[in-house]
């Protein structure tokens, strides 16, 4: 028993370094590797494009709130970007719109908690009555998450890019009635442009980046962007332990209850933020979505708690940062 279990902890390492590094060793077309034996100069140039700058972490949460909280899920569903149409994958995502959303929604509702959705515009045109289901509770934010879950490294130049990323805009904001203030990058990956066209675009804030566990100011070749970063990590991500990938390595949902409540005792004691990064399809169903409904339980239980969308943690840092001294 104790062996099946330590390689069920190697596996579920192995699948989190899986995920991390990722990107870093994916071949991109047109963009080459760093090269192993790298100058200093060429090791700083590499980094420059998106880097961690300011720390935004106000010195007090509104009302008086030890910690900011933010519940957000990725509306992926069928995730067709490059991939092939096949009806038994593509059925495990469309669960999102069929089920998995549902379930969520309520859950929010009960809990009378906000909570921010990133939704590629394609899934949203695939499934139009998700927005209007998302928008009737009247306190959940909607973010740009790509147009069709494109991988952006592979979208191959900056004027496609732009070009998908703002029929995505323009699609949400006709959608919702609203433009879009909150971007999150597809698979959480930048290309070398994306950073621009966010700030192009004029977004108050990204959540793709994992510099830090606490907001901060996007700097790209040594100037402040502001552009507010407020990052997630797979750690607080659903899909390493639940998704078609994880091979069982987590054995019961209560593990991960255990990490995400670790992670937010954490960011509770350091009077932080807390960001969990969830998908209706993977978290949505019926033993995931309990341990949901539990940790917000116990995060309502301690006193000082904001639960807030993106957007307002964004919006309130941008204004107390504003009246700062830098």
């Amino acid at each position: 028993m104790r062996r099946k279990v330590g390689l069920r902890l190697i596996a579920f390492l192995l699948l989190l370094l899986n995920c991390a590094f990722c990107q870093t060793n994916q071949k991109i077309p047109g963009l080459p590797n760093v090269p192993i034996d790298a100058t200093g100069e060429q090791a700083q140039q590499a980094v420059a494009g998106a880097r961690a700058g300011k720390k935004l972490t106000p010195r007090g949460w509104p009302n008086g709130a030890r910690v900011a909280v933010c519940i957000s899920f990725d509306v992926d569903n069928e995730y067709l970007a490059d991939a092939p149409p096949l009806p038994v994958p593509m059925s495990a995502g469309e669960y999102g719109a069929t089920t998995g959303l549902t379930r969520v929604l309520h859950m929010l509702d009960r809990q009378q908690i906000p909570a921010s959705f990133y939704i590629p515009a394609v899934s949203a045109i695939l499934h139009p009555d998700m927005i209007k289901e998302i928008q009737k509770a009247n306190r959940h934010e909607i973010g740009v998450h790509g147009w069709i879950h494109e991988f952006p490294p592979l979208v191959g130049s900056a004027e496609k890019e732009e070009e998908l990323l703002n029929r995505a805009i323009d699609y949400l904001t006709k959608a919702t009635g609203k433009r879009p203030v909150g971007y999150r990058a597809p698979s959480w990956a930048f290309s070398p442009y994306t950073l621009g066209e966010l700030m192009k675009a004029g977004f108050l804030y990204d959540s793709s980046m994992m510099a830090m566990d606490q907001p901060y100011e996007l700097v790209s070749n040594s100037k402040a962007t502001g552009l507010i970063e407020l990052p997630v990590t797979w750690i607080l991500d659903d899909y390493p332990y639940y998704g078609e990938n994880a091979d069982g390595s987590m054995p019961h949902p209560e593990s991960v209850f255990d990490v995400y409540k670790a992670e937010f005792d954490g960011a509770y004691e350091e009077k932080t933020l807390f960001l969990l990064t969830m998908h209706p399809h993977i978290s949505g169903h019926r033993s995931r979505i309990t341990q949901v409904d539990k940790l917000i339980t116990y995060m309502k239980s301690k006193p000082g708690v904001w639960f807030a969308t993106e957007e307002q943690v964004a919006r309130y840092l941008q204004q107390a940062n504003s009246s700062s001294p830098r």
